[in-house]
């Protein structure tokens, strides 16, 4: 099957592409690495009638500022999968891109394009989650930032205005005594993920826990944040008890939705495993990270 016919046309900074989806009306779309949009296009799932190409709209850079990594929407996936800066400052970005496809699609697909696409079970909306990452967005009406638990709204869907796109992402960076882990279960490599898990703990230097974060994505219409039921781990070093204890909360309370690619009562059962996992990982990088003489 071939995509329905389309103009195209190549935007030369941010503005001119705000400025080009006002122009050509709600059924144009921006398009970057193309590797969400086009499959659907060519199924006739979507069929925008011009495209507006990002790709001379800003410079592909990641830097570090005032304790955030800032990565230009442009940022290809196999940017930050080699990049030393975000596996030094944020290893749970580089953990997740190199779950995303293959070699070929992270060659091409963005960090923009991943988290406006909206797809459920995509790994960046996780990550973005746990880390309290943050979009600059631009607009007709200006610039604006938009928390990333508030971005995905549901399936294919974010609280994007018409006419916005996500011109930057900024995550913090580990704090001192943090450590972070992400893990996901997919049929074969590459395939959709089945259940996916971001956890990110903060260790004082007694070993005890001060801090935790934790999402389940690919569950549900958007990633959970189930931060709230980690707590009891806090002030108390982790053990096995009460990681089991909090991964079986996690199972039982998180949303689980239909899926074309395992059942309900099994992938509720793989957040329980894949929780605790997560959880002991970040903890024993949170531990290095605060006592590096143990590592």
């Amino acid at each position: 099957m071939y995509a329905a016919a389309f103009d195209y046309v190549r935007a030369s900074s941010w503005s001119e592409a705000v400025d080009l989806l006002g122009e050509l009306g709600e059924d144009a779309h921006v398009i970057a690495g193309g590797q969400s949009l086009v499959p659907m296009m060519m199924l006739r799932l979507a069929a925008p009638t011009a495209l507006i190409d990002l790709a001379g709209a800003d410079q592909r850079t990641i830097e570090l500022r005032d304790g955030q990594l800032v990565l230009s929407a442009l940022v290809r996936h196999a940017d930050i999968e080699h990049s030393e800066v975000v596996a030094e400052h944020v290893p749970m970005l580089t953990e997740a891109v190199r779950q995303i496809g293959n070699v070929r699609v992270r060659q091409r697909g963005t960090i923009g394009g991943s988290l406006a696409h909206g797809e459920a079970t995509a790994e960046l909306p996780s990550v973005a989650l746990a880390h309290k990452a943050t979009v600059q967005v631009l607009g007709p009406d200006g610039e604006r930032t938009i928390p990333a638990g508030e971005l995905a709204v549901t399936h294919l869907t974010t609280s994007l205005a018409p006419a916005e796109v996500i011109t930057a992402v900024q995550v913090p960076v580990l704090a001192a005594g943090q450590g972070s882990c992400f893990v996901e279960l997919a049929r074969r490599a590459g395939d959709f993920a089945m259940v996916d898990v971001a956890a990110l703990l903060t260790c004082a230097g007694d070993g005890r826990l001060t801090g935790a974060r934790l999402v389940v994505g690919a569950v549900g219409h958007r990633p959970a944040d189930m931060s709230e039921a980690a707590q009891p781990l806090l002030g108390q070093p982790l053990d096995d008890a009460p990681v089991d204890e909090v991964a079986r909360t996690v199972a039982d309370e998180v949303q689980v939705g239909p899926s074309t690619h395992a059942g309900v009562a099994y992938r509720r059962q793989m957040v329980a495993v894949l929780v605790g996992r997560a959880l002991r990982r970040a903890g024993a990088a949170a531990l290095c990270a605060r006592h590096p003489e143990r590592a």
